[in-house]
């Protein structure tokens, strides 16, 4: 199944998405963020041939909440669980800086992850027990982890509470922050290694069906601010920790944890 799942998201990406590349208007949707006409054109792509693949519930981002809700909650036995462009302001403005993400999920779980950067044909995947990969690669790319005071982290400050944004902004206990809009991709890149933190105040399934798996089965490490067991957080806004050392992962764990509560 999974070499059926990458070969429809790049057909997807090629065939529907490119094309679009800095050629669609921006909408706005009832929550405020943005859509185009290539996020609805790509999700109905993708769903037509997922279901092909192996017929089940799906939920898109760009169904109504009432819709995705009602695939969740048919979907415990199995879910396709689709975002079409993830960082559609990116897509939308022109930055080479987003992604197809595609997780067919069991129990709530994700058990095969597959996410497609189209522009630098980066195709990250894995399945549960299997490993995670990038172009055929085995991930992480790179292993070695420098110390918290000189790591590299990837922050989403504006979905942190405000005072806890500051604290990290103000008083960061690593050496340099980015944050590129788009999080299938800051999921892989921490896989990859090429983060070596990474902090998000709250995700929705698409999201983080396919990236934490693909970061989890590349050996890193990731949970909640309240549990340790990243499954066990509130699904449709769960908040990630995560690093791919694991002494890493303990000390920004621990220093998330603590200065949340100042």
């Amino acid at each position: 199944m999974l070499e059926k799942v990458i070969a429809a998201v790049r057909e997807v990406a090629q065939e529907v998405i490119m094309p679009r590349y800095l050629r669609v208007g921006r909408q706005t949707k009832a929550d405020g963020s943005f859509f185009t006409e290539a996020d609805v054109a790509a999700q109905n792509a993708l769903l037509d041939r997922l279901q092909k693949i192996h017929p089940a519930a799906a939920m898109g981002e760009e169904m109504t909440e009432a819709e995705q809700q009602a695939e969740w909650i048919k979907g415990k036995s199995g879910l396709w669980s689709v975002d079409p462009i993830d960082g559609t302001s990116n897509f939308y403005n022109g930055l080479p800086y987003f992604a197809t993400s595609v997780a067919y999920m069991e129990q709530g779980q994700s058990v095969l992850g597959v996410i497609y950067n189209p522009v630098t044909d980066e195709m990250f995947y894995a399945t549960k027990g299997n490993g995670a990969f990038l172009n055929g690669v085995a991930l992480p790319l790179k292993k070695h982890a420098p110390p918290m005071s000189s790591a590299m982290a990837n922050v989403d400050l504006k979905r942190l509470d405000r005072a806890f944004a500051a604290r990290v902004a103000a008083y960061p206990p690593f050496a340099s922050q980015r944050n590129f809009g788009a999080c299938a991709l800051e999921w892989c890149y921490t896989a990859a290694g090429y983060f070596d933190l990474y902090l998000h105040g709250g995700q929705k399934p698409w999201d983080y069906a396919a990236g934490s798996l693909i970061l989890a089965e590349a050996g890193g490490n990731l949970c909640g601010f309240e549990h340790d067991d990243y499954w066990t957080s509130p699904p449709w806004h769960r908040s990630v920790i995560a690093a791919l050392d694991p002494v890493l992962f303990v000390q920004w764990r621990d220093w998330v944890r603590e200065n949340r509560k100042k």
